[in-house]
């Protein structure tokens, strides 16, 4: 292996025109030959083992360096946020047992026109009534799960106040 070393330094030097980079390329096959030794097969070219590790994790490390982001002052890091997800899960739990204290109709009509993406005349054929019944039972269901969950219908749905204040900066 040693006797590779110049071989794989200028190997390495002409995927990534860096020294550093290339010396970090070298150490990486070495360390990966004495792990994975016990693959080699006896009697094979050592050298072209070296070097198709070499050209793989110069490989693997390109395709990893495509998904990063260059942000040397962290100003790109700084400007991510994101909601947190707690509430979030509290408020699913909130609906979803709200949903549950709907009466059958007006559920399942609520149910077929926003979730499922039905318009009102096919949630009308499906519950087998009119369609200003189904208009009817969605509207009522609507303010009822509003009630039931005290969210005033002209509030806009989303984050809460704090979160927004947290997303903000």
């Amino acid at each position: 292996m040693l006797l590779a070393l110049p071989s794989l330094r200028a190997f390495a030097l002409s995927l990534t025109d860096n020294r550093s980079r290339a010396d970090d390329l070298v150490q990486g096959t070495l360390m990966r030959a004495l792990t994975f030794i016990d693959r080699y097969q006896r009697g094979t070219n050592v050298d072209a083992w070296l070097f198709t590790i070499l050209r793989n994790l110069f490989r693997s490390e390109y395709r990893k360096s495509k998904r990063d982001v260059d942000d040397p002052d962290g100003l790109y890091a700084a400007r991510l946020k994101t909601a947190p997800d707690q509430l979030s899960h509290l408020d699913y739990e909130d609906v979803r047992l709200a949903l549950a204290k709907l009466p059958l109709k007006q559920r399942q009509a609520l149910l077929l026109v926003t979730v499922e993406d039905q318009s009102y005349g096919d949630a009308a054929a499906i519950c087998g009534v009119a369609v200003g019944t189904i208009k009817s039972r969605v509207n009522r269901a609507r303010l009822q799960l509003a009630q039931l969950l005290r969210h005033p219908l002209d509030e806009d749905v989303g984050p809460d106040q704090i979160t927004k204040a947290a997303l903000q900066n």
